[in-house]
C-alpha cells in the first residue's frame, strides 16, 4: 500500500509536510513551519500525528521557512534519519534555520522583558543548538543524479526555479513514480531558471499558491519598482520593502542594479538590513549554476546595496529620516528587523511599504495589502499612514497559467493528481482548471487526510 498524508501545506500555503507511507516505510517531503493565522501557528507546538522517530528520511524541496522551518523541532522530537536536499538548498537552509532559531530566542526574550506573552516564561519553539543538530542530518543530492533511498526506492531532483537550490522531487517506489512540485518558479524570470518539465508521474502532488490568480502581464518589474521609489523619494520618504531574505531580496537587488546602471534613481541609497539576506546574496555567486546571472553581473548586482549586519546599525537606519530604500526580512512581516522599520516609517504618509511576494492569511503583510491600516507589532497597535503597494509581478511563485504550463509538460496524465500548498480558493480553482483544461482527475488535499494512492482518484 502506498499512501499520502498532508500534515501541513493543505488548505494553507504554510507548514508543508507531506508524508509518504509504503509498507511500513515513511518518507516526509518538506518539513515547514506554519505561519500566519494564530490557529495555524499554534500547530507548530503540537507533536506530529506520527512519531518523529518513525520517519525514515526527509526530502527537502527548498529551504524557505514554510518548507524547512520545522526540521529542528522534528529532530528534537526524535527524528534520526537523513535530510536530503540539493547543495544550494543545504547552504540556504543553514542560514534560514539558524536565523529562525535566533529570532525565536530573541522574540521570547523580548516577550519576557515586555511581559506581553500569555506564557510565563515565553519559550522559543527551538534554539540554536536544536538548529545545529538538525543541520548535522543534511545530505547533499545533486540535480539530475538518481539517489538510492534503499529498499528499491530512489529520488531524483530537477530544477524548480523559485529560489536558489529549489527542486521538484521524483520518488520511485516499488515501480511507481510519485512527483512533488515543491514551489514552482516563474518562466522567463530575470534571475532564476525556468521550472524543468517532468515527463512522467503515476501520482503528482502539485502546489497551488497562486492557483486562482495571474501575475500582471506586459509590465516590466524594474519600471514599476522605479515608479514607486521615485514618487516616494519626491515626497522625501523612505521605501520599506519586506522581502524574503532568500530569492526576493536578490531579485530586487538585480532590478535596482539595472535601474542604477541605466541612470535611474541617482543618489538614492539602498540598504539591505538582514544579516541572513546578506549571506544569502553571497551564496548567489557561489552557486552560479542555479540561476541565470553570469559571475560579473552577480557580483555587480549584489554590490548595489549597503549591507547592515549589526543591530545598532539597524537601529540607526530606523532613526534616519533621509530618503532611502530599505530591504529587510521577513517577506510577510511576520518577524525580524523589518518590524522595527514598519514601526518607524509606517505611521508617516510620506513613506511607502512595498510588498513583492505572496502574503499568507493572518500575516501583517496580508492585512496591509488588503487595506488594513493598523497592525500589532511587539504587543502594541501601530497605525499605518504610509502608502502601501504590492508588486505581485515580482513574486517568485508561478501563477495559475504558469502552473498549468508546467503541468502541460507531462507526456501522459498522472493516474492521480493531488493539489496542495494553497488557500482553499486557490486550490479549488486550480483543481477545476486541471479537470476542465487537461481532463485529469484531481483532488484537493485536506489536512491529515490519508490518500491511498493505489485507489482510483475521485475528483472533488
Amino acid at each position: 500500500m502506498l499512501s499520502l498524508t498532508s500534515l501541513g501545506g493543505a488548505g494553507t500555503v504554510t507548514g508543508s509536510k507531506h508524508l509518504v507511507d509504503h509498507d511500513g516505510r515513511r518518507l516526509l517531503v518538506d518539513c515547514g513551519l506554519f505561519q500566519g493565522l494564530k490557529e495555524l501557528r499554534e500547530l507548530n507546538w503540537k507533536p506530529l500525528p506520527v512519531p518523529a522517530a518513525s520517519i525514515d528520511a526527509v526530502i527537502l524541496t527548498h529551504a524557505h521557512l514554510d518548507h524547512s522551518g520545522y526540521l529542528p523541532r522534528l529532530v528534537k522530537e526524535g527524528f534520526k534519519g537523513p535530510i536530503l536536499a540539493t547543495p544550494a538548498t543545504i547552504d540556504v537552509a543553514r542560514l534560514i534555520l539558524l536565523d529562525s532559531a535566533f529570532l525565536q530566542e530573541k522574540d521570547a526574550q523580548f516577550a519576557n522583558r515586555r511581559g506581553f506573552s500569555r506564557h510565563h516564561p515565553a519559550l522559543p519553539l527551538y534554539d540554536k543548538a536544536d538548529a545545529l543538530r538538525a543541520l548535522a542530518h543534511f545530505q547533499a543530492v545533486d540535480f539530475h543524479q538518481p539517489f538510492d533511498l534503499g529498499d528499491g526506492a530512489s529520488l531524483l531532483f530537477r530544477q524548480a526555479g523559485h529560489i536558489l537550490g529549489a527542486a521538484t522531487a521524483e520518488l520511485r517506489i516499488d515501480g511507481r513514480t510519485v512527483v512533488f512540485s515543491g514551489d514552482l518558479g516563474r518562466y522567463d524570470d530575470a534571475t532564476m531558471l525556468d521550472p524543468e518539465p517532468v515527463p512522467h508521474a503515476d501520482w503528482l502532488v502539485v502546489e497551488s499558491t497562486y492557483g486562482d490568480r495571474l501575475h500582471p502581464r506586459g509590465t516590466d518589474p524594474a519600471t514599476e519598482l522605479r515608479k514607486v521609489i521615485e514618487r516616494t523619494i519626491a515626497r522625501h520618504g523612505t521605501v520599506v520593502i519586506p522581502a524574503f531574505a532568500v530569492g526576493r531580496t536578490q531579485a530586487l537587488l538585480y532590478h535596482l542594479w539595472t535601474l542604477k546602471t541605466a541612470g535611474a534613481l541617482p543618489g538614492v541609497p539602498i540598504f539591505v538590513d538582514s544579516p541572513m539576506a546578506a549571506s544569502a546574496t553571497d551564496l548567489m555567486c557561489a552557486h552560479l549554476g542555479d540561476h541565470r546571472l553570469n559571475p560579473q553581473d552577480c557580483r555587480d548586482a549584489c554590490a548595489v546595496a549597503t549591507y547592515v549586519r549589526e543591530t545598532e546599525d539597524s537601529k540607526k537606519l530606523s532613526a534616519n529620516r533621509e530618503p532611502k530604500v530599505i530591504i529587510s526580512a521577513s517577506g510577510m512581516a511576520t518577524g525580524g528587523r523589518v518590524l522595527h522599520h514598519l514601526k518607524a516609517f509606517g505611521p508617516t504618509a510620506r513613506n511607502t511599504i512595498l510588498f513583492s511576494g505572496f502574503q499568507a492569511a493572518g500575516t501583517r503583510g496580508r492585512t496591509l495589502v488588503e487595506g488594513g491600516r493598523e497592525v500589532k507589532i511587539h504587543g502594541e497597535w501601530i497605525e499605518i499612514r504610509a502608502e502601501v503597494d504590492d508588486l505581485s509581478m515580482l513574486s517568485a511563485h508561478a501563477d495559475a497559467d504558469e502552473i498549468m504550463r508546467w503541468l502541460g509538460g507531462f507526456e501522459a496524465p498522472p493516474a492521480r493528481t493531488v493539489v496542495v500548498h494553497g488557500e482553499a480558493s486557490a486550490s479549488n480553482a486550480l483543481q477545476g482548471r486541471i479537470a476542465r483544461e487537461l481532463g485529469w482527475s484531481a483532488t484537493v488535499a485536506r489536512m491529515g487526510e490519508r490518500v491511498d494512492l493505489d485507489e482510483p482518484a475521485v475528483a472533488r
